[in-house]
């Protein structure tokens, strides 16, 4: 009876996945859009998780020549949020 051992297993675990997706943010953004990107993720968590797939995704399609910048990153957080409403109220 053989016994399974689960660091045999080839599946990265959740923390090894996010010391390598911060890895990757830390060499794709400089450190004024890191530190913007990390004060999104405190107040709206998934829209930082949805930019930081986003910028992930370019850059492995080769798309990222170079570093983004803190005012890249604002025009991509400003393209991929939803547009607020605005509701106006008339009091008679």
């Amino acid at each position: 009876m053989s016994s399974h051992n689960p660091n045999d297993d080839r599946n990265p675990s959740d923390a090894e996945v996010s010391a390598l997706k911060e890895n990757a943010l830390k060499t794709l953004l400089t450190a004024e859009a890191r530190l913007r990107l990390n004060n999104v993720r405190l107040v709206k968590p998934d829209l930082a998780a949805m930019v930081e797939n986003y910028l992930l995704g370019l850059a492995s399609q080769g798309r990222l020549n170079s570093q983004i910048s803190d005012d890249q990153l604002k025009q991509i957080l400003l393209s991929t949020q939803q547009p607020k409403r605005d509701f106006k109220i008339n009091r008679k």
